[in-house]
């Protein structure tokens, strides 16, 4: 045999090895998912997601509160973490091959490793505390802490892909390197920013410890953002752990309802980014 026909085999089993790799990093996210929605899907109906629970051993009702009380809080964190984790991404990308850039880095790398209900505890000494009330804004500190490493590190690795050339091309026309990161450097590195940014939403969405030390729960509508709020993961979480068969079923149903949120919010975001893509404006 000669030495074509063994780097042509070599090839092959590689590329072998490497289509089986991806079938087995599927393997365990389709049975989660298919035993979810096997559980889940019979417990959903119109009412659960228009009711409140019912009392402690009463079957029945819903989780609607629960189902808004996490949009809240999912919205609240996208607010501050959002925006900047994208500029600090920025920053790291363009200005940050510097001590500074280097210190950053390390920092958001170490935040990302910290124990989430670590920082359920640190925000509940943050917030909780001097606030003498559990409620939605210091959940959405906790979770938007969470969300804040992942966001800014997508940031940074999507925007240095770009090419070195786009951004000569823009400054040679005499755009100003404002403009230019803002008009072409963040425009062609979008489809990747939004999808850190979905991975950090999927990510804060099924988080349960630190909201146990600033959300709290409530089994009411929310009034304030200053008072306890519920939450799916709690909803979740307190009935799975209830010795009723009629919460387990239901808390089944919530773990669908909360995958399937998160499905959905990554299909309209990527079908409104390829929408964008395929009629561009005029500037």
């Amino acid at each position: 045999m000669n030495s074509y026909k063994k780097r042509k085999i070599t090839d092959k089993l590689m590329c072998l090895a490497a289509f089986l790799c991806s079938i087995l990093t599927l393997v365990p996210l389709i049975s989660i998912l298919g035993y979810v929605v096997s559980k889940g899907i019979t417990s959903v109906n119109l009412n659960f997601f228009i009711h409140l629970p019912k009392p402690v051993g009463e079957p029945g009702g819903g989780m609607g509160n629960a189902i808004v009380g996490s949009l809240i809080l999912m919205g609240l964190s996208c607010l501050w973490a959002i925006p900047i984790g994208v500029l600090g991404g920025v920053y790291l990308s363009e200005f940050g091959k510097n001590k500074l850039g280097t210190t950053i880095r390390f920092t958001v790398d170490v935040l990302n490793g910290i124990p989430s209900i670590v920082i359920g505890i640190f925000a509940y000494t943050l917030f909780v505390l001097p606030m003498k009330s559990f409620s939605a804004v210091s959940g959405a500190f906790a979770l938007g802490i969470i969300m804040l490493p992942t966001v800014m590190r997508t940031t940074e690795e999507m925007l240095r892909m770009v090419p070195r050339n786009l951004r000569e091309g823009a400054l040679a026309l005499g755009i100003n390197q404002f403009r230019m990161i803002i008009s072409i450097v963040l425009k062609t590195a979008l489809p990747g920013i939004l999808t850190g940014i979905l991975l950090a939403i999927a990510r804060i969405a099924g988080e349960t410890a630190p909201l146990l030390f600033t959300a709290f729960g409530n089994r009411f509508w929310h009034q304030s953002l200053q008072q306890p709020i519920a939450a799916l993961p709690l909803q979740i979480f307190a009935y799975a752990i209830s010795p009723f068969d009629d919460w387990h079923r239901q808390a089944w149903a919530g773990a669908f309802v909360l995958i399937v949120i998160v499905f959905l919010m990554s299909f309209i975001s990527r079908f409104v980014i390829r929408l964008r893509y395929k009629f561009p404006t005029s500037r």
